[in-house]
């Protein structure tokens, strides 16, 4: 049966859009078959009249962890022994992958509908991503990385990623994680703000050149693409000398990597949203120490410096939200929307256009979906308001529709105190 969805205003995800007038998109087996102004109805096409609402592309979220709510704590754990417990019985391993549907589920009701993770626990994300799949469950489109590859005291090591211990245990590494068919591998390649032990240096390189080349090498090989988590300048050279396809967050970036960029023909993921608790919030609120306040306000300007100088010169950049760190949910993509606005200054459409259509072309699905058109997935946010004129008419979707499967009024429960305390840096 097709679906008419009549009377909308369409925001098409292009870099230039604008409105166009109530229009009619026409849906058929998940996918867009026409739009027109008016369209004749029959008795075998079911129509959803939108009342003048806005319809766009659904959100592409491109950098997110599964396994973690984004729920804050008050105490840092351990997070290599929890993760250890969480999947030493099949008991346990159950409420993982039914907490990672559930992340993934929340993603697609706040209206994302595509989702790349970037480090979660074993193989719990392409379950998940089957599950989707096989309708098993309901998600979004799902590119997944599975476990990340790091190194003994690297980032996330024993918990979302694999420690290597030599450049040959490293590329083993990226062989077993192919085992279960992932869409990517991801690297970590420096420290990030929890690891930090000193101020000033929240990127220090952890992963030597030679394992980030022959992880790439091995990737590459099988047609895997690989991201890497990079938040210093240092990393990024050593990133993109050696292969890595998207530098996930980044640091300041000077003449030399902007050139490495172009030569390599890389991308940049910006992730403005998990540097927001530590660099902004009262220690009291986000819990960190001052150590990971210092160091979070530097990684956050690194990460607002790079994406700037990486749209001054041409080089794509996409949007993540890193949803799992703390304070950072899985229903919140609208806020990094808002956040590169307002940080690196681009407008609304730019950032709509970035979240959408941008990140598609990033992840290699823009043939499938990202932008409306003829021929796209019916992968559709609908929202009340325009988000051209505020980006906050993404907080509350009247619809969201997923490879032609309508949500509508989609509703998630949503933490009290987080978005209390985010709200005040709109």
């Amino acid at each position: 049966m097709q679906t008419i969805y009549t009377n909308c205003i369409i925001l098409d995800g292009s870099e230039t859009m604008e409105p166009t007038i109530p229009m009619t998109v026409i849906v058929e087996n998940g996918k867009i078959i026409s739009i027109e102004k008016e369209c004749k109805t029959s008795p075998d096409i079911h129509v959803v009249d939108l009342g003048g609402r806005y319809l766009m592309p659904g959100l592409i979220n491109a950098h997110i962890h599964l396994p973690s709510t984004g729920k804050p704590v008050k105490k840092q754990s351990d997070a290599a022994k929890r993760v250890k417990l969480l999947t030493s019985t099949a008991f346990f391993r159950a409420i993982v992958r039914i907490m990672c549907e559930n992340s993934a589920k929340m993603q697609l009701m706040s209206g994302v509908t595509s989702v790349r993770t970037v480090g979660g626990i074993g193989n719990f994300d392409t379950q998940v991503r089957d599950r989707i799949l096989a309708g098993k469950t309901a998600g979004p489109r799902m590119l997944v990385a599975n476990m990340a590859i790091s190194v003994p005291g690297g980032h996330m090591a024993g918990s979302l990623a694999y420690e290597a211990r030599s450049a040959e245990e490293a590329r083993q590494d990226v062989l077993f994680v192919m085992k279960d068919h992932p869409d990517l591998i991801k690297l970590m390649i420096t420290g990030g703000v929890l690891d930090a032990k000193v101020k000033g240096e929240p990127g220090v390189v952890r992963m030597l050149p030679e394992y980030v080349k022959v992880c790439c090498n091995t990737a590459h090989e099988f047609g895997y693409p690989v991201a890497a988590h990079v938040e210093s300048t240092e990393g990024v050279r050593i990133a993109l000398e050696n292969g890595v396809d998207t530098v996930e967050h980044g640091s300041v970036l000077d003449e030399k990597l902007v050139k490495l960029f172009q030569e390599k023909k890389a991308s940049l993921i910006c992730t403005i949203s998990p540097a927001i608790p530590f660099a902004l919030f009262e220690r009291n609120i986000s819990g960190s120490s001052e150590l990971a306040q210092y160091n979070g306000k530097v990684v956050m300007d690194g990460i607002i410096s790079a994406a700037k100088t990486a749209l001054e010169n041409g080089i794509p950049v996409g949007l993540g939200t890193d949803s799992g760190c703390p304070f950072i949910t899985h229903y919140d993509m609208w806020r990094e929307l808002d956040y590169f606005h307002k940080y690196v200054g681009v407008s609304n459409a730019f950032a709509l256009y970035t979240a959408t259509k941008r990140n598609a072309e990033i992840l290699g699905i823009a043939d499938v979906t990202g932008s409306i058109e003829v021929g796209k997935s019916a992968d559709f946010l609908i929202t009340d308001a325009n988000p051209l004129e505020k980006i906050s008419a993404l907080r509350t979707p009247y619809m969201v529709v997923a490879c032609g499967k309508r949500f509508e009024r989609p509703k998630v429960k949503k933490y009290a105190n987080v978005e209390k305390e985010l709200d005040k840096w709109l």
